[in-house]
């Protein structure tokens, strides 16, 4: 990892990083950002279920070092936490998804790409430069789309795929709708969309740099793909020869499907509350998850993760490696690329604290028993 940096406006507690990011965020970004489905009642259950969980503290002697290494599907990470793939950046900062994936390079994180970018994936990977970079891809309706995303981010240097399994319909997010807002129709966060040769061709009428309006409303034509299933597949292994993953798994079941399928990795996640209201914690779904899959495969966790401590519960209770959003975006709108970066080097510091004070070397041994369920 990279030297400290200096904190700048970012708050010591992360757990503030939202109520101190509000007063930089316009009303429509900062409804967007933080909206989830109905009442949002499953991003409260997602950090409901963290608080339900207790870290032992272990007397005793404790490790002068941690080792927090991990190598995941062949990609080495100084510590298991990625930036999750987050949308319409730009929201949070006119830089976006350059100044995240320029953050982490800096810190040496795995970088997961948003087909929702307010940037097109070869800028994002410019910016990227060597750092290491996955490519999340919402799968679109036309197929010929699909596979020029999937080759343009081959050859923009993006090692792995991240299928998202729970947006084949947008939820119902009654804060954006009483906004009346959404950003798709003001040209943002359709950056690959617009700049992509097959969209281009099929389904954009005028340039959107000419009429933003017309390209978001091809854009909606073509986002939700509600008949997404297992018959795309193979068509997905034809274009791709890197690992893939699904994200979206809350259930032993189809976590086990993925297995049979042979998919090389899952992302339990409930798209952070965003997508369906009342449905269960990704944290409550982790474990019957990670005993379904029996360690075929590396299960990846995301929703919910605010601090380090977050990030310790969630590698106790199995995941091999935690997603982080929301945290880094806030950053993002606070200081730039620089509140970025603090905001994901003090996670990582804290869960190397969290490692240290279990009385272990690495997060490797952790499991269960860090633990105590509280109600």
């Amino acid at each position: 990892m990279t030297p400290p940096v200096a904190a700048g406006t970012i708050p010591g507690d992360l757990s503030q990083l939202e109520a101190q990011a509000a007063d930089s965020l316009s009303p429509e970004a900062l409804a967007y950002i933080r909206a989830g489905a109905g009442d949002a009642d499953t991003t409260r259950a997602n950090a409901g279920a963290f608080r339900h969980w207790r870290i032992k503290r272990h007397r005793g002697r404790k490790p002068a070092e941690v080792d927090l290494s991990t190598t995941i599907l062949g990609t080495r990470m100084p510590a298991p936490v990625l930036f999750a793939p987050v949308g319409v950046q730009t929201l949070a900062h006119p830089d976006g998804d350059l100044a995240s994936a320029r953050a982490a390079a800096e810190l040496g994180l795995t970088y997961l790409h948003s087909t929702q970018g307010a940037y097109p994936m070869e800028e994002v990977a410019a910016a990227n430069g060597d750092g290491s970079r996955w490519y999340q891809l919402y799968w679109p309706t036309d197929d010929e789309l699909a596979v020029s995303f999937l080759r343009r981010a081959r050859a923009a240097g993006y090692t792995h795929l991240v299928i998202t399994l729970d947006t084949t319909l947008l939820g119902w997010r009654p804060i954006d709708l009483d906004l009346g807002y959404s950003p798709f129709l003001e040209n943002k966060g359709i950056a690959n969309y617009t700049s992509d040769p097959v969209f281009r061709r099929k389904h954009m009428p005028v340039p959107a740099e000419l009429a933003a309006l017309p390209a978001g409303i091809a854009f909606s034509g073509v986002f939700q793909n509600p008949g997404l299933g297992w018959q795309q597949l193979p068509l997905v292994r034809e274009h791709w020869d890197g690992p893939v993953l699904l994200k979206g798994i809350q259930s032993p079941r189809d976590a086990e499907l993925a297995v049979e399928h042979a998919i090389d990795g899952i992302v339990v996640s409930n798209h952070g509350g965003r997508q369906v209201d009342g449905a269960i914690a990704s944290l409550d779904a982790l474990g019957p998850i990670v005993q379904a899959v029996g360690g075929t495969m590396p299960v990846l966790f995301d929703s919910g993760i605010r601090t380090g401590r977050d990030a310790f519960k969630a590698l106790a209770l199995g995941a091999d490696a935690v997603l982080v959003g929301r945290p880094y975006l806030y950053g993002l709108a606070l200081d730039g690329q620089r509140g970025t970066r603090t905001v994901m080097r003090r996670l990582v510091d804290e869960l190397e604290e969290e490692v240290r004070k279990a009385g272990l070397r690495s997060h490797r041994a952790l499991s269960r028993s860090a633990l105590t369920r509280v109600r």
